[in-house]
């Protein structure tokens, strides 16, 4: 086994990363290892495997075999257990600059076990100016045996004192075959399943992973599919947008809740607090701003899972307009075909093109921090229109 058998269709990008780490133990050895740098930036949509590639390349630079995963050295660098490989991720809107600061001056510590000191920061796009000034220092002056792995959509989420310091790796969107034989191969996914899967992803290998193997996810979607058809009346919008915002935040308060009561655990026994007693002078303190971050984690889990619905509805809307230019395509969404070839039939390919500019508008919105059910109100109503 290699550590680059998960990331599905990706090798031009495994060629290049495969050379980086030869180069980079070609260096450690003494070498000029050219091929490798010591800042590198993954770009790519959503789903694409961006962190997934990280921690790959982190596993390879660990081993000295360059990619075998079977290694102490590269199972504990892919399941982010390897004490030289610090995996940073947020739940929350941003990644602030103290916590940058803190791993900048880990990134400046000698590996204790490993090769290389590897920090992958998997939300880049979400380093606040701060932190990216503190990250900035770090990546002028490099430690000899660091290496930084930034990932981000694109590269203008990522400020260019930054990106101009990175060697920028480009991720492309898999293809649907790659990620149905993926899913066959790893999970078990009978071939009809997975390809389906697939396709309703749209190279989102995590969600295509979900959609095969839950019941429950699919039956989410196949609601989330009939609600173009369901837009019949001003009240049938209020409804629609109210059941997708109060889905959204059930299940943001599902996750966050489980999260939130262990951060207050750790929270009481860092600081020695017992359930009845004195509190320590500053706990309060603490305490308010775990409870500002949990409630813009909520925020966030909230607009996530309304960007997931928005995708549905523009695949959706996607094989409409497709559906008008051929009636024969091929669906992405082939269980919602009687729904697809109704609305083909009843709108116009400038209709259609209008909702799915809706439905970009609504995203742009709540990026915007737009209050969502507003937001999806008037999605709603532009869709029935």
């Amino acid at each position: 086994m290699s550590v680059w058998d998960d990331l599905v269709g990706q090798e031009p990008v495994v060629e290049t990363l495969r050379h980086a780490a030869r180069a980079a133990q070609e260096r450690r050895e003494g070498g000029p290892g050219r091929g490798m740098t010591h800042a590198w930036l993954f770009l790519g949509p959503p789903g694409s495997g961006r962190s997934n590639v990280a921690r790959a390349f982190a596993a390879a630079l660990q081993s000295d075999d360059v990619g075998q995963a079977d290694t102490p050295e590269s199972r504990t660098a892919l399941n982010g257990s390897h004490p030289d490989v610090t995996l940073v991720r947020t739940e929350k809107l941003a990644i602030g600059v103290d916590e940058v600061r803190e791993h900048v001056r880990g990134a400046a510590m000698h590996p204790t076990a490993g090769r290389w000191q590897v920090i992958v920061v998997e939300d880049a796009d979400r380093l606040t100016d701060q932190a990216a000034d503190a990250l900035l220092k770090s990546l002028e002056e490099p430690p000899p045996r660091t290496v930084w792995m930034l990932c981000a959509p694109t590269a203008e989420d990522v400020i260019i004192t930054i990106r101009s310091r990175c060697r920028q790796v480009v991720l492309r969107t898999p293809p649907a075959d790659a990620v149905a034989a993926m899913l066959t191969r790893r999970d078990g996914v009978p071939e009809a399943l997975a390809l389906s899967a697939a396709r309703a992803a749209q190279g989102h290998v995590g969600r295509a992973r979900a959609l095969a193997t839950d019941e429950g996810v699919r039956a989410r979607r196949s609601t989330i599919l009939h609600i173009p058809a369901s837009l019949t009346s001003l009240g049938a919008c209020m409804h629609a947008a109210q059941r997708v915002h109060e889905a959204a935040e059930e299940n943001a308060g599902e996750v966050a809740a489980r999260v939130e009561e262990v951060e207050r655990r750790d929270l009481r026994t860092s600081w020695g607090v017992e359930e009845r007693g004195k509190r320590p002078v500053g706990y309060q303190g603490a305490l308010s701003q775990l409870e500002k971050d949990n409630k813009r984690r909520r925020t966030r889990m909230v607009r996530d899972s309304i960007d997931g619905v928005l995708l549905d509805l523009l695949s959706f809307y996607r094989d409409v307009l497709a559906t008008q230019q051929s009636p024969r395509t091929t669906l992405v969404n082939a269980e919602a075909a009687a729904d697809i070839h109704a609305m083909a039939r009843q709108a116009t390919p400038e209709e259609t093109l209008r909702g799915l500019e809706a439905i970009l508008a609504c995203r742009e919105a709540l990026t915007a921090n737009a209050a969502p059910l507003l937001a999806l109100e008037s999605l709603m109503l532009t869709l029935r229109r």
